[in-house]
């Protein structure tokens, strides 16, 4: 039988909001539950966070935003 959509990508991964210092705002960024084990917790998603959006960075040729702060993004179920 066919799983419902959605259920493996919430499996696999913790969605995160992100707030930069310019004050701009990114929701329900992905990072994989295998990074969150490490000891530091939710810090680990922000050096992964980091590192997604200095690769971004890269590519598109504009400076990465500093991160303010991270937080866990609200289920709506």
């Amino acid at each position: 039988m066919a799983r419902k959509p959605g259920t493996r990508a919430t499996a696999e991964f913790v969605l995160f909001d992100v707030f930069y210092e310019d004050g701009s705002q990114r929701s329900n960024r992905r990072v994989p539950r295998t990074v969150l084990g490490c000891a530091e917790g939710d810090a680990c998603a922000n050096k992964y966070i980091a590192e997604q959006d200095r690769v971004i960075a890269t590519k598109s040729g504009l400076p990465a935003l500093a991160i303010k702060n991270i937080r866990r993004s609200v289920s709506k179920g």
